[in-house]
């Protein structure tokens, strides 16, 4: 896929932009949104990302767009998993209502940057390293294994990452809020705000859920261009899902195991095309595995449409029944 020049200073200025605005519009008026506000913005993101896939296809072909849509959608459900840790570290920080907008908004941008220097060193290694694969794939399916394991067990108490300790540990932090505010003076002195160290939360909770991520969409396409956009909408609709469907993420019972096994395609997938173009000298002597099945964009997209659509549709009906069990008794 030939991408030119300008198309990538145009997607990234046109999200720059994108973000600028919703940063300063937020920024200059706080508040909860309401329902009607979350789901246009919803609708407009997804709606932009469904005609990108359009545009792929038009001007790259169904195989590009496959990837596209593919990358994408694995990239949002694994975002809405992360929705559950993000609702946690509100509660455990106390953030207002009001400000919990700002600080997603915020996280968010963080997590776009992280991101994209992410996806550029993993481009960076797969070019250099076809064994990258095989590591890529055994990681996704550890971490299958792990999530399957613990569910949805996602109740459990936050806990702050070591950076975050270390910040709140050097330098000196207020536990009074300030509107929006990340640092304020006092006593000629500049203090961190408890919404800096949440934000700080949201962006490094989101750095370790790309460990899993990344290498799941490069398993989808090795294109950086579609590996990027994918994050990009992804994350872009994620404040508005956060407070549109913040009930409905305690009925998906099932996203973790549905997950588990959308990780574990993916990992089965990248070792298969790690043996195609196999190089390690202890494996079929360094030549490729041309007998290893090969899974085409298309099969990988049917079955993340199905394992998704599967995962919540069971999910709602074990909710409806613990539900009517609980209202019987």
């Amino acid at each position: 896929m030939n991408v030119p020049l300008w198309v990538w200073i145009l997607t990234i200025g046109l999200t720059t932009v994108l973000l600028l605005v919703d940063v300063v519009v937020i920024g200059r008026r706080p508040h909860v949104p309401s329902m009607g506000e979350a789901g246009r913005h919803l609708a407009f993101f997804v709606g932009t990302a469904i005609l990108f896939g359009v545009g792929v296809w038009y001007f790259s072909g169904a195989d590009y767009a496959a990837q596209y849509y593919a990358g994408w959608l694995t990239e949002y459900s694994l975002s809405i998993d992360n929705l559950f840790v993000f609702i946690i570290i509100m509660a455990k920080f106390g953030v207002p209502e009001k400000l919990q907008q700002t600080a997603l908004m915020v996280g968010i941008v963080i997590a776009l940057i992280l991101r994209g220097i992410f996806i550029a060193v993993g481009a960076a290694a797969i070019n250099q390293f076809s064994w990258i694969f095989y590591a890529f794939g055994a990681f996704l399916i550890y971490t299958a294994f792990k999530l399957a394991r613990e569910g949805n067990n996602d109740d459990d108490e936050f806990e702050e990452n070591g950076f975050l300790k270390w910040v709140e540990g050097r330098f000196p932090a207020t536990n009074q809020w300030h509107g929006t505010k990340l640092m304020i003076k006092a006593d000629g002195s500049r203090i961190i705000t408890p919404m800096f160290i949440v934000i700080l939360a949201l962006g490094t909770t989101d750095l370790l859920f790309a460990l899993d991520s990344i290498p799941a969409i490069f398993g989808l396409t090795q294109e950086p261009f579609l590996v990027l956009t994918a994050n990009i909408f992804a994350l872009m609709g994620l404040r508005q899902l956060y407070f549109l469907i913040g009930g409905l993420l305690k009925r998906l019972v099932y996203l973790g195991i549905g997950l588990a096994i959308l990780l574990a395609f993916i990992g089965v997938k990248l070792i298969l095309h790690a043996a195609h173009v196999n190089e390690l000298p202890f494996i079929n002597g360094g030549k490729p595995v041309l007998g290893a099945p090969d899974i085409s964009i298309g099969q990988s997209l049917t079955v993340i449409v199905a394992i998704l659509s599967i995962t919540t549709i069971a999910s709602l009906i074990k909710s409806r029944k613990d539900k009517s069990a609980v209202e019987v008794r």
